[in-house]
């Protein structure tokens, strides 16, 4: 019977004969080993020369041509920065543009609705005939220092805030020795003569007359010394700026003018101007419908347009507000512009022309004074001294506005009205001799 046989023996022979086949197999790896070492230094898969320079080549071309694409990439960038950068500053630019054309609208848009913000808060309609609009616009604030001197004189001279005004050279000096004796027989006592020349200066100060002799100025004093009526007409606008802008209301006034009652107790003030009239009757003072008739026009030959007599620039009440100053800047203007220009015609075309195209309007209210009240010398000697009932009225003032005679005229309308001579008036005609 056959057994295995297990010793410790047979064991530890087994173990030997494996340890000798592993020892075995590697003695001969490592002589193929150094058999292949020996006839294959470099390996078994080895690349050319040719081709192992090519890609070392290949390698530093593409190294060498990195720079030279960076390079000319980065100026491509750069120029497109550039037109990018131009083309955002013209965008701005248009932009700017835009918006100052958008703000440049907003302030001309509803210029009513804001004047009502600046002169209060906003209301809703109230019933039906009962809405009234805004007529009185804000007096500006003053500022002393445009002129202090003249300040400091109508701090004495002017009432309420408001004075007579007279501009006078030496051509004026009789009538305007009639102006102030009228003034001082009625007892107004705020009133002021802008003293166009020294000769004046000097005849008002010995007539105890009130009087500010402006200082030099070499555009306008070549005109105030010997300039005509209508030249030193057109000086007021310019200077009368400056009344304003202190604060001061201002009856302009002409020197061809008799004062027979305090005009300040006849003003309404409800305006930025207040003006006399060269009007003569409740049509052409005030206005009225004067049809045009076209008969080539067959069914539409009649024409109805709005008619009104001019406002005497000779004599005006006007208040210290913007609008009151921006008249008499752009009447200033255009006389300096034009002038062959007559200042009358001037001051009612920019009172009166509406906005159109091409031409912006003078925002500014205005009222005529009553024409029987403020009287022309037209009315005057044309109607009222024909007429037995107006004889008997007592305007406040006479302005010999449209007769040539001016002198002799103001010296009979004192002598009527005044000293009580009736027939006064009647060696004078009706126009001019």
């Amino acid at each position: 019977m056959t057994g295995r046989i297990d010793g410790p023996l047979m064991r530890s022979g087994g173990h030997s004969f494996r340890g000798s086949r592993i020892a075995a197999a590697i003695a001969i790896g490592v002589a193929f080993g150094c058999v292949f070492a020996l006839f294959y230094p470099h390996g078994l898969f080895v690349s050319s020369p040719a081709v192992h320079d090519f890609r070392i080549e290949k390698s530093h071309a593409q190294v060498g041509s990195l720079p030279c694409e960076s390079s000319e990439r980065v100026n491509m960038l750069k120029s497109e920065f550039v037109a990018v950068s131009e083309k955002n500053a013209e965008l701005k630019k248009q932009i700017r543009e835009v918006t100052e054309k958008l703000r440049l609208a907003e302030q001309g848009k509803d210029h009513a609705q804001k004047q009502v913000l600046v002169l209060g808060e906003q209301h809703k309609a109230s019933p039906f005939g009962t809405v009234k609009g805004l007529r009185t616009s804000p007096t500006v604030v003053p500022d002393e220092s445009v002129n202090p001197r003249l300040a400091k004189i109508l701090e004495k001279v002017a009432i309420n805030k408001e004075v007579i005004v007279a501009l006078a050279n030496s051509n004026v000096k009789d009538m305007l020795e009639v102006w102030f004796t009228s003034i001082k027989r009625v007892g107004i006592p705020n009133y002021l003569v802008i003293a166009l020349d020294e000769y004046i200066a000097i005849f008002c100060q010995s007539n105890d007359v009130p009087f500010y002799k402006r200082d030099p100025d070499e555009g306008i004093d070549s005109i105030a010394r010997t300039g005509g009526n209508h030249a030193v007409s057109g000086l007021k606008f310019h200077i009368l700026r400056e009344f304003l802008q202190l604060g001061y209301s201002v009856l302009l006034s002409d020197v061809d003018i008799v004062y027979l009652q305090n005009p300040f107790d006849h003003l309404y003030r409800d305006s930025d101007v207040e003006s006399m009239t060269d009007g003569h009757n409740n049509m052409t003072a005030y206005g009225f419908d004067d049809v045009f008739d076209e008969p080539s026009m067959g069914w539409a030959r009649y024409a109805h347009t709005m008619r009104i007599w001019v406002y005497n620039s000779g004599f005006f009440y006007i208040r210290p507000t913007i609008p009151s100053i921006e008249l008499l800047d752009r009447v200033a203007g255009r006389l300096s512009r034009e002038p062959n220009s007559w200042d009358q015609a001037v001051f009612n075309e920019e009172l009166f022309f509406p906005s159109h195209p091409g031409y912006e309007g003078l925002h500014a209210s205005r009222r005529t004074m009553d024409f029987y009240l403020f009287m022309n010398s037209k009315v005057l000697f044309k109607t009222v001294r024909k007429d037995a009932n107006l004889s008997k009225l007592k305007p406040v003032i006479v302005h010999v506005n449209y007769h040539p005679n001016k002198f002799p005229r103001m010296k009979a309308v004192v002598d009527y009205y005044f000293n009580g001579k009736q027939g006064a008036l009647k060696p004078f005609p009706d126009g001019s001799d």
